[in-house]
């Protein structure tokens, strides 16, 4: 077992053919197995180091979250209605029989005010550390400033771009570029093969990756999860750790003017993680207004819902069917995805924040799983 960066924690395998890793938490199992496995921990994108497919990534990464929020409640509606007709005992005679309704809906009207409450103050919570003294706030701005300064000079601008996307875009494309003339400097003048081989596909990795990249965050909006995504995958780390490898483990074999143009790509990928954390920050706070807004404004049918359902429904009063379905079941049912609106909401924001953050627990090549392969 080879220890290699990986995304969990902010650096994932890239599909960098420089590395000689493939991915296996087992090694024993069938060949397709072991392929499907290696496809995603080689994999640059977001995606492809998931190893999830493509239908659960763009459920949990991409898709509008109200969208994945009506998702959920429309399973739920469809299960309660399922249960109800596959029941022996018709929907109608339960419901009369007892409180079922009335324990219902009086658990979900206490969960749904406490449970917005408590999200709300939370989020309030981690958004409130955005305040402070001037002192702290001066010490922030400076920060941030002497950090653009280092990016516009490691990429040869005069001022770095103000915009996130922007921003990250010139870092990517530095990237791209300082691999170009590493990738020059080195051809035909490294002796040993494999070496030359090793640097060939260590060079198309990082300008493939990077011409992708950029191409994404080029005209890219910040408050959209296209930025980030972007950024995520740009697999920074991976390349980080395989520029170092071979700064220091090819002795003199690298030219002088070939180890001068190595030196100063890692240093533009040094800078990527830090700027990509700092983005993940302010999407993460924009996330979490956003959801509180969404919370807020679903708690409020949610409850009154609830509430006349306790006041106004009676199965007795609504003994027709409608598609041979009680009318009492189609009621309780609507009236309970209703009110559970407010959960669905908070599971779709949260399933992508935890996901995005689990990803990217750690900023550069630090090792958070091991993985099968060579010793490089």
């Amino acid at each position: 077992m080879t220890p290699t960066p990986d995304d969990d924690g902010g650096a994932g395998t890239g599909a960098d053919a420089a590395s000689d890793t493939a991915a296996g938490d087992d090694a024993a199992g069938d060949t397709s197995d072991d392929t499907a496995s290696d496809a995603s921990d080689d994999a640059d994108d977001m995606e492809g180091r998931m190893g999830a497919g493509r239908a659960v990534s763009w459920v949990v990464l991409v898709a509008d979250r109200r969208l994945v929020a009506a998702g959920i409640l429309l399973v739920v509606f469809c299960t309660i209605v399922a249960l109800g007709v596959a029941h022996p005992v018709p929907a109608g005679t339960l419901l009369e029989r007892g409180d079922s309704i009335e324990t219902l809906f009086n658990a979900l009207v206490g969960s749904t005010i406490t449970g917005v409450t408590l999200v709300l103050t939370l989020s309030q919570l981690i958004l409130s550390q955005e305040l402070g003294p001037a002192g702290d706030q001066r010490e922030r701005m400076e920060g941030a400033l002497s950090f653009r300064d280092d990016a516009a000079e490691a990429v040869g601008e005069a001022v770095a771009p103000a915009e996130p996307a922007a921003f990250l875009r010139t870092l990517v494309e530095a990237s791209r570029e300082r691999a170009a003339a590493f990738g020059a400097a080195t051809d035909g003048r490294v002796a040993d093969a494999e070496l030359a081989a090793r640097i060939g596909d260590y060079v198309e990795g990082v300008t493939g990756n990077a011409a992708s990249v950029a191409r994404r965050l080029e005209g890219a909006e910040f408050g959209t999860f296209d930025v980030l995504l972007a950024a995520l995958d740009f697999n920074y780390s991976r390349k980080i750790h395989e520029g170092k490898l071979l700064l220091r483990g090819t002795g003199d074999q690298l030219p002088d003017p070939a180890r001068e143009e190595l030196t100063e790509l890692v240093g533009v990928l040094q800078l990527f993680g830090p700027a990509r954390e700092h983005v993940k920050t302010l999407y993460f706070q924009w996330e979490l207004s956003n959801l509180s807004r969404v919370l807020l404004a679903a708690s409020v049918p949610a409850v009154s819902v609830a509430i006349a359902t306790l006041v106004f429904l009676d199965p007795q009063d609504f003994t027709a069917t409608t598609l041979g379905v009680a009318d009492a079941l189609w009621l309780v049912a609507g009236a309970a995805t209703v009110t559970i609106a407010p959960f669905a909401l908070l599971l779709s924001y949260i399933l992508r924040i935890v996901t995005v953050a689990k990803r990217t627990l750690s900023i550069g090549p630090f090792v958070l799983r091991e993985t099968d392969g060579e010793d490089e």
